[in-house]
Formats: structure tokens, C-alpha cells, sequence
């Protein structure tokens, strides 16, 4: 029954949305674009979407204001096809056990096969290798790039099953602008949200101050945030810029356990840190840039109570990820785009527990050294047909070479019609934890591996209203690094193979000038069992503008969400979120506002052993200057 009623729901919203469009036939065109869409995260230049053979989807920064989430990578499950993030509660991910923010694109996940990018440098923990999920600020992004499969030939290790590139802010206005912004809810949960732009001649500057607490939704599950942004630039000339950025973040998070293993004491704190300058030029037909990054981390866990008493420790850890990325662009001929570029990475970190008597067990201090050269030619014939073809070559000093090709092709029927496909590979090299840490490590580790191949169908219609995309993949990955028992003992094991194919389907349509609905859909079918993956995920949402209110609910479905194994059976979740936001426009600078979050109080979760709050309700003040 509760699948049926999903359904005619969905079937009844969709009738709803032809209702309006059959009155739509005078509306003005639409101010979206979909083909002529700029993106920088598949070539490393700005490029025409048409003209990019892979599947690649945008978040711009008008969908992200008006989403109330904090981070970025909630926006993101709802808003892309073939993305799934998993959650733990009202707000946070946390680190360590019990943490979510688990990012799957296809099926790929997990760990670091994803790679998190700010302005194109990864961002990501030294020694285990994963993605900092509470440190993506939605306040930051102008936008977000994701390119739902293999980014390892510009990127290498970790876009083994894709890339999140967030664009961070600058400031494009004359003068000083900005916003602030309040909010209070459930659970006794506040967010603050401040942001200042200035610009004057050359000089422009951007700076947002973040913080999210709340009391959580289950005992022992508290959670707070502050997270910091600043962005200098500098033009240097008509033909070169400089410019830098600092994020920060420092939060706290409270472990609660899985329902049935309530925890005590289990908590984590974390700084984390990123920095990263940046020398841009930009010709007719030649540009590039010089870039350089650092993050790094500092944790402090809790893993709390263990047979009845505290532990006598405190696991601490300090990690970095740091190097330098070169590339140049040159047009050689008519529609040509022919980049090279160097990449230098070393990432590493130092792991101990802290013992309450001073005493430091060791646990790892270690460093790996990554180099990589790589070349990517495009070429396009006739303004419609697109050949796309790269090689990358990345020595790291643990395993020796790794060689990545890709190929793709995209033809673009007309201005509003394209056809793509591309064959890409994507590697994920074993962490330090995986290498060298605990019972299981195994320094003799390779990397793991994926083969990708997918096809796209792109249109546009009635003038941009109705903007379709459909993809269909295939992905082969191998080398899975895994955990089994061998002569008794666990150990870490290059052994799985697994095979993912399926379906994404993306829609917006701007009914009438004030109302526009988008939604997706999105299938998957693997031969493993895989966490964070569902065999069906759906999303519709409708934003209506009615004089000075904003109307925008949103319906999620979600089917076939493996959460693991409990006493030799399968648990498998399926649910249905109702979602809305309502906001009335008081003045041009005084924005209220009030947002629901699974209205239906559905009983969900997304992690196993973690239940995921009933109906949470926020209202807030936008204030802009």
C-alpha cells in the first residue's frame, strides 16, 4: 500500500504540473540554459556543456539558496541523479564510528572513491582517506560540478566512481554586499549563517562565518559546527589573476550508537583546515594556471565505554594532504582544445592514542608521494561533432604506475539536442589505514580499478522551458580491497569484483514564469551488495512564486537502500519524504521564512542502527544588505 500511494501521488503531482502547462502557451522564455551551460570540472577550461562527452550535472548557486541546508552534500542527493548521501540526524555527519555522509555516484562510493574537490584540489584526510562532509558549506559554493563517473584522468586517485567539485564564492559586485541569516527549530536547532562581499577595481573579497548546533534527535547526540571562508583576488592585468582562499572547520560531534548499542561517551572533536593560491592566465587561445593547496586535520576521539568501563585513551590523529597542480590549454586550430598538465601530491598523517597517564602508543607515522603528467585533446568538427581523448600516467611510490585513458564523443544535433558517450577508467589507490594500520594492513596493496562506459541523450524544448536528460552506464570495477581471513587472521585483500549498470533520468520544466518543477530518477542494478545504494531513488519538486510568498515542496522516494546484514538476513529500507519550504518576501531585504522536513514523521534511516528524526520543522530570517 505505501508503494501504491507513493505512486498516485506522484502521478497526481504530475498531473497537476501538465494542468498548469496546458495555460503556459504565452509564458515568457525561461532564463535557464542547459547545452550552452559553462563547466570547468571535465576539462580543467571553460567549456560549453554540449561540448562535453561526459555526464556531468550542475548545482547553481539560485538552487542552493533555496535549499535551507547547511552543507552541500544534502543539496546534492536530492538534486542529482544517480547521488546518494547518507544521514544520521538533524544536522552534522560526524567522524569515526557511527559517522554518515557516506557519498555514492552509481553505485561507487564509500571510503574515498568519490573525490571531494574545492576549485579543482582535493580535499580529503591524509591517513583514512575520506571526505570531510561537515566541512562543505553550502554558504560557500557558487556552484557545484559533479561529474557522476570516472574523473581520474585530470584528478587521479579518488574519482574512482566520480567527482564533486565545489566552485567556491567570490565577489562580483561593485562595493560591499551580503547576507545574514537565523534560524531555529526541532530539537533545539539553531543555525547561523553571515556572508560580506567587496569589490573595488582589481581587489575583490568574500567572507562567510557558519554555525549549526543542535541538542539531536537521540540522547548523546548533540552536535555543533563553526566553519569560516575567506576569498582574496587580485587581477593582475586583462590576461592574469591571483587569487586565494581559507576554510575552516571546527566542530564537535556526539555519538549516540545504534539503537540496539546505545553508546556511552563516544564523542569526536575536529579542526580542519584548507588553503590554496592560485596564478590563472587567460588568452584568446591559451590558458591555464598554477595552483598549490594544503589541508590538513586535527581529531581528538572518544571511542567511549568498553566492557562496562571507560577507555584509558583518547585516539588522536593529525593528517595533510598537500601539493601543487600545473596545467595549460592551447587552441591550436579551429575548435581545438589541447591540455597538458603535472600534478604533485604527498598525503599522509600521524595517528596515536593518547593514554590519561601521558603515555603515547603509537600507531602510524607515514607519508606517500604522488606524481602524475597527463594529456587531454578535443577537438570539434562543424560546431556539432565533438572527439574528446586523454592518457594519464600517476607513479605513486607505494605501487609503482598507474595509466588512465578516456575517450568520449558528443554530438550536438542543434542547439538544443545532443548525443554523448564516453569510455573512461577510474582508479582509487589503498589508504594508509588499509596499508598500514590495525590487525589487517597490508602494505602490499594495489589499486583499485573501474572501467566506465555510459551514453547520454541531452534536450531542450520550447525555448529552453523543458530541459531533458537521459543516461545510461555500465561499470566494471575490480581489485576491491576488502577484509577476509587468511590463515586465520583478517587481512586486506585485493579479491572483489563487481559490475553496476543503470539509469539516470533528469527533468526541469518552467511552467509558467513564476512556477518551475525539476525531479529525477534514477536506477541501479549490481551483482554486489552495496551500502548507500539504492535500486530506486526519486526526487520531484515544485517552486511556485506567488506575489511576495515562495512556495517549494519536494517529494523523495527512495527503494531498495541496503543498510547490511543482521543475523544472516538483508535489512533493505524504503521510504518516502514530503518536504516544503515556504517564504515570504517582506521587503527587498528582509526575507522570512519557514521549512518542513518529512512532514509525513516517516520512520526511516539511512544508516544501519541509525534512525533518522520524524517530522523536523526550522523558521528563519534572511536578511541581505
Amino acid at each position: 500500500m505505501k508503494r501504491i500511494s507513493v505512486l498516485v501521488s506522484a502521478l497526481l503531482w504530475a498531473g497537476v504540473s501538465t494542468l498548469f502547462a496546458e495555460n503556459a502557451a504565452e509564458a515568457a522564455a525561461a532564463d535557464t540554459f542547459f547545452l550552452d551551460e559553462v563547466v570547468v570540472s571535465a576539462t580543467k577550461t571553460e567549456v560549453t556543456r554540449g561540448k562535453i562527452p561526459l555526464t556531468i550535472s550542475v548545482v547553481n548557486r539560485e538552487t542552493i539558496e533555496e535549499s535551507t541546508e547547511t552543507g552541500v552534500l544534502s543539496i546534492l542527493s536530492e538534486q542529482i541523479p544517480g547521488v546518494f548521501v547518507t544521514e544520521r540526524g538533524v544536522t552534522g555527519y560526524g567522524i569515526s564510528s557511527g559517522s554518515a555522509g557516506t557519498v555514492n555516484i552509481h553505485g561507487v562510493g564509500g571510503g574515498n572513491r568519490v573525490l571531494m574537490l574545492f576549485d579543482g584540489q582535493p580535499n580529503w584526510a591524509g591517513i583514512f582517506g575520506h571526505h570531510l562532509p561537515d566541512a562543505y558549506v553550502a554558504s560557500d559554493a557558487e556552484r557545484v560540478e559533479v561529474i557522476r563517473g570516472p574523473g581520474s584522468l585530470l584528478y587521479g586517485s579518488n574519482a574512482m566512481g566520480g567527482i564533486i567539485n565545489v566552485i567556491t564564492r567570490k565577489a562580483t559586485k561593485d562595493g560591499i554586499h551580503g547576507n545574514g541569516r537565523v534560524m531555529y527549530g526541532s530539537y533545539d536547532t539553531w543555525k547561523f549563517m553571515g556572508s560580506s562581499g567587496y569589490k573595488k577595481d582589481k581587489f575583490n573579497a568574500y567572507v562567510s562565518l557558519n554555525r549549526d548546533q543542535s541538542d539531536g534527535h537521540r540522547d548523546n547526540s548533540a552536535f555543533y559546527i563553526n566553519n569560516g571562508y575567506v576569498k582574496l583576488g587580485y587581477e593582475i592585468s586583462d590576461n592574469w589573476n591571483v587569487s586565494g582562499n581559507a576554510i575552516i572547520a571546527d566542530f564537535k560531534v556526539n555519538n549516540p550508537g545504534a539503537i540496539d548499542a546505545p553508546a556511552i561517551e563516544n564523542w569526536a572533536e575536529a579542526l580542519r583546515s584548507t588553503y590554496s593560491v592560485a596564478i590563472n592566465n587567460k588568452y584568446e587561445k591559451v590558458s591555464g594556471s598554477i595552483q598549490a593547496f594544503y589541508n590538513d586535520g586535527a581529531h581528538k576521539i572518544n571511542d567511549g565505554w568498553r566492557n562496562g568501563a571507560p577507555r584509558p585513551y583518547l585516539f588522536r590523529s593529525s593528517d595533510y594532504n598537500r601539493g601543487i597542480a600545473v596545467f595549460e590549454s592551447f587552441s591550436l586550430l579551429e575548435g581545438n582544445l589541447f591540455t597538458v598538465g603535472l600534478d604533485a601530491k604527498q598525503w599522509g598523517g600521524h595517528a596515536w592514542n593518547d593514554s590519561i597517564n601521558g603515555n603515547k602508543g603509537e600507531i602510524i607515522d607515514k607519508t606517500v608521494n604522488e606524481i602524475a603528467g597527463y594529456a587531454v585533446v578535443q577537438q570539434t568538427f562543424f560546431d556539432k561533432l565533438t572527439v574528446n581523448a586523454g592518457i594519464r600516467l600517476e607513479n605513486n611510490e607505494g605501487y609503482g604506475n598507474e595509466w588512465v585513458p578516456q575517450a568520449g564523443i558528443a554530438y550536438q544535433l542543434s542547439g538544443q539536442t545532443a548525443f554523448k558517450a564516453s569510455a573512461s577508467k577510474g582508479f582509487r589507490s589503498p589508504n594508509l589505514r588499509e596499508l598500514y594500520m590495525y590487525a589487517p594492513a597490508n602494505p602490499a596493496l594495489k589499486p583499485e580499478n573501474l572501467n566506465n562506459y555510459d551514453f547520454s541523450y541531452v534536450q531542450s524544448l520550447w525555448d529552453n522551458k523543458l530541459q531533458l536528460e537521459l543516461t545510461a552506464y555500465y561499470a566494471s570495477g575490480e581489485n576491491l580491497i576488502t577484509t577476509t581471513m587468511v590463515d586465520g587472521k583478517p587481512l586486506n585483500v585485493n579479491t572483489d569484483k563487481f559490475t553496476n549498470k543503470g539509469v539516470d533520468f533528469a527533468v526541469a520544466y518552467q511552467i509558467l514564469p513564476n512556477l518551475k518543477a525539476s525531479g529525477n530518477y534514477s536506477f541501479l542494478d549490481s551483482d554486489i551488495k552495496i551500502t548507500a545504494a539504492p535500486k530506486h531513488k526519486a526526487f520531484l519538486g515544485v517552486h511556485w512564486a506567488i506575489n511576495k510568498f515562495t512556495i517549494a515542496p519536494n517529494f523523495q522516494y527512495v527503494d531498495g537502500l541496503y543498510l547490511g546484514t543482521v543475523d544472516d538476513e538483508d535489512v533493505i529500507d524504503n521510504y518516502a519524504l514530503v518536504n516544503c519550504k515556504v517564504s515570504y518576501k517582506a521587503t527587498d531585504w528582509l526575507n522570512l521564512f519557514i521549512s518542513g522536513e518529512n512532514l509525513t514523521d516517516t520512520s526511516y534511516q539511512t544508516y544501519l542502527g541509525f534512525p533518522m528524526p520524524g517530522a523536523v520543522v526550522l523558521g528563519g530570517v534572511d536578511v541581505r544588505f
